[in-house]
């Protein structure tokens, strides 16, 4: 058999099958070689370029920051030599070497050099609050449910694939799913995926104005991202009409972005934001699940169905000064990193038509690893953005060691057969896993399934309170796309555990593949809320002990 490439870090494990009965091979012993895919040791191959990246950011938004301190510093040094009197005597007489040229120099050398930071310098950008939609019971679908042997969709070998990838999925028996799909009847059609649309989005946003006390007539910007469903007009042009909103309101559709689209939702939002003063902007974030439903037999294709579940989730944000007291969270960083250049990253999850016409989601069996490398490249952008700096410079210190004694070079990638020898005991520097738990209070990663979250607490040395509210949100509403996080969040508030200052840290992964990180800090203690949270009625009974 030829080698082939494949990412580091691959265990393998050679099976011996027997003797071959018949063929070519007939009475040969024979092996199969099992590759078990998991997300590559972040720090084992962090490349410099993208910790450059990340320093790069810190410069670029703390340079005016930086030397604004420095020109007074200096101004105030000359000018606190001499007393009031004794420095108009000094520049009227032109005594000392001074004159009045000199100080004025100076003087507009530090009020330009103020201007410049004070123009450049963004306005905060606050989440007001947000809405989780949580559908009715009627909704509500056990595991044995969803497999959907009713509707006949499915053969018996597709009904048992499915079965045995909801056994490990970490999703509970209280999800919600449409209706349709349990019918005979064709799911992906615009009807049904319309009337999903209204009763997740509205639903979501009628809570929100609710909460927030705001008009929809009051919102100046709106951004909408679904992946999967994009009709004409668009689900944006379907909540201005359904809301009578405003005729010159901001308004977009984010469509076939996947999972981390919601922080990308929220990145247009913010730039938007800062082109337009003193305005209110809301995200809708959502996935639907009907519309995307695969009733095929290609097993690559069914993965999605085990998974995906209904959900939206709506924030207001402002960058209006007086919605400071009102606010919940100050936006801090977003970070993106998108990895479609290359084609296997592109290709990872692809909507296409299988062999019978059925159209669905693709999954690739390379996704751990693709989707792994797009984490590390973001968290090693993010890193010096929020790390402190004894964890920056332990971290540095030993990536430039490792970097020229040679054991952190990029080196070609092994066949996996051949890799089995790099797990043996090294006498190289070992590498300086850093504490994101410093930078970080609160962790709301993608719930996409239980292999990820366990894989990316084993990366970032998570503990698992840090990884609760990702995996109570996979358990107890699966994995809805790109809403995900907020649901996470929101568990979080339902538990109390968010306080004055807590910084909270959402990342997003996703076709494409893109990876993406928002990073929110508290600006005040969040109290239990006692209505408007998707998690009130269930959140005693978490965490579930046998989730990790």
């Amino acid at each position: 058999m030829a080698p082939t490439q494949e990412h580091h870090l691959l265990s393998t494990e050679i099976v011996n099958r027997g003797i071959e009965p018949s063929g070519p091979d007939a009475g040969s012993i024979t092996f199969s070689v099992r590759v078990r895919r998991r997300l590559p040791d972040f720090v084992q191959s962090v490349k410099l370029k993208y910790v450059k990246l990340g320093y790069h950011y810190l410069i670029n938004h703390g340079i005016y920051l930086a030397t604004v301190p420095v020109v007074l510093l200096l101004f105030g040094v000359e000018v606190k030599r001499f007393g009031r009197e004794e420095l108009w005597r000094t520049i009227s007489d032109n005594t000392g070497g001074y004159d009045l040229l000199t100080v004025l120099a100076l003087f507009v050398v530090f009020t330009f050099t103020l201007t410049l930071y004070i123009l450049s310098r963004s306005r905060s950008i606050y989440l007001v609050d947000f809405a989780c939609f949580k559908p009715v019971d009627d909704l509500k679908v056990t595991k044995e449910e969803f497999i959907g042997r009713k509707s006949g969709k499915f053969d018996e070998a597709s009904l048992e694939f499915q079965k045995r990838i909801l056994e490990s999925s970490g999703i509970g028996d209280e999800t919600y799913v449409p209706k349709s799909i349990m019918s005979p009847e064709k799911t992906a059609t615009m009807r049904e995926g319309r009337a999903e649309a209204s009763m997740v989005i509205f639903g979501a946003l009628d809570e929100l104005f609710e909460k927030t006390g705001v008009r929809p007539k009051d919102i100046g910007i709106l951004v909408v991202n679904c992946s999967i469903f994009n009709p004409t007009p668009s689900l944006s042009a379907m909540i201005i009409n359904h809301y009578k909103m405003r005729g010159n309101i901001l308004s977009f559709n984010l469509g076939g972005m996947g999972c981390s689209a919601g922080v990308i939702a929220v990145d247009l939002a913010r730039d938007m934001l800062h082109a337009n003063p003193s305005n209110l902007a809301v995200v809708v974030s959502t996935e639907m699940v009907a519309y995307n439903w695969y009733p095929g037999r290609d097993r690559g294709m069914l993965i999605p169905n085990c998974f995906f579940r209904m959900g939206c989730s709506t924030l207001l944000m402002s960058n209006r000064r007086r919605d400071y007291r009102r606010g919940k969270y100050r936006l801090e960083h977003i970070v993106r990193t998108h990895k479609g250049a290359d084609d296997s990253s592109f290709r990872s999850i692809y909507q296409e038509e299988d062999a019978q016409k059925f159209k669905g989601l693709k999954i690739s069996k390379d996704l751990m690893e693709i989707g792994g490398d797009a984490i590390k490249t973001n968290i090693t952008t993010l890193s010096p953005l929020v790390l402190p700096f004894s964890e920056q410079f332990f971290f540095f210190s030993t990536l430039i060691k490792r970097y020229f004694s040679g054991t952190g070079k990029s080196s070609h990638l092994t066949p996996p057969v051949q890799q089995i020898s790099q797990f043996a005991p090294s006498s190289a520097t070992k590498p300086y896993i850093p504490d994101y738990r410093l930078a970080f209070e609160h962790f709301c990663i993608n719930a996409a399934s239980k292999a990820a979250l366990n894989e990316l607490q084993r990366n970032l040395g998570l503990s698992d309170m840090n990884m609760e509210a990702s995996r109570a949100t996979l358990h107890r509403f699966g994995n809805m796309s790109s809403s995900s996080i907020w649901y996470e969040l929101a568990y979080l508030e339902a538990k109390g555990r968010v306080k004055r200052g807590d910084r909270v840290w959402q990342l997003g992964f996703g076709s494409g593949f893109k990876c993406n990180s928002t990073v929110w800090k508290s600006i005040r203690t969040i109290e239990p809320p006692a209505g408007g949270n998707p998690w009130l009625d269930c959140i005693d009974r978490y965490p579930v002990e046998d989730l990790s």
